[in-house]
């Protein structure tokens, strides 16, 4: 890669909102060097490239920023228009895999309530769980099962990014997050992508995300509020 047309991302290792971000560039097999940011004490870089925010992700491409992992990933497939493509052409289509990604990211919400411990927010979870399985049913929702893991659009990435650690955090947090009987589309299709070489690749050591979980347990989630 020419360095005019370089690739750089600022990220944190456990920022579900990177590791989209990463995935999508994974999948569409664009080169990329990453550097990693310490949120307590961020770079003179990322306070330049994202002055509004000073969060991760950052894409950086060409000397410009991009912020925000949504737009950072429609950025990537409306610049790099080879396969495959992470949202449809199609207008509606695409109005529709919006719709699908706006609904996913609640569920990503939402499961921080749980593991804060939010009354009645695993509730609210499970039927957050259930309209998934149902857009799965009705084809409303697609997940790719691929085995090359190359044909994954913006969908799939959301809900593996959102869900694949589910064995590690039901281990830490000691709450059922996904239930075969209650919702076997949505568990068998992310039990074929999180085996995916291509996920595989982007997912931390086990060991690691079980420290990382056991400190947002015991210093951040109980925290009490300002």
């Amino acid at each position: 890669m020419g360095e005019e047309n370089k690739v750089i991302l600022h990220g944190m290792w456990a920022s579900p909102y990177v590791k989209r971000v990463e995935l999508a560039l994974k999948v569409k097999g664009i080169p990329f060097e990453y550097i990693e940011e310490d949120l307590s004490n961020k770079s003179i870089l990322l306070l330049k490239y994202n002055p509004i925010h000073k969060k991760v992700p950052v894409l950086v491409h060409n000397g410009k920023p991009v912020s925000e992992s949504f737009v950072i990933i429609e950025y990537i497939d409306e610049t790099w228009k080879n396969e495959p493509r992470l949202l449809p052409e199609d207008p509606y289509e695409r109005s529709r895999v919006r719709f699908w990604a706006s609904y996913i990211q609640q569920v990503t919400e939402c499961m921080l309530k749980v593991f804060k411990g939010e009354e009645k927010a695993l509730e609210e979870f499970y039927e957050k769980l259930n309209v998934l399985e149902d857009g799965i049913k009705n084809s409303s929702l697609g997940i790719n099962t691929n085995i090359e893991g190359r044909n994954m659009g913006l969908l799939d990435i959301m809900i593996i990014i959102t869900l694949g650690a589910y064995k590690v955090q039901e281990q830490v947090f000691g709450v059922k997050i996904l239930d075969p009987d209650k919702t076997p589309l949505l568990c068998s299709g992310l039990s074929s992508l999180i085996e995916l070489p291509i996920v595989k690749e982007i997912t931390p050591p086990h060991d690691k995300v079980v420290s990382f979980l056991h400190f947002l347990k015991e210093m951040v989630f109980k925290s009490p509020a300002n």
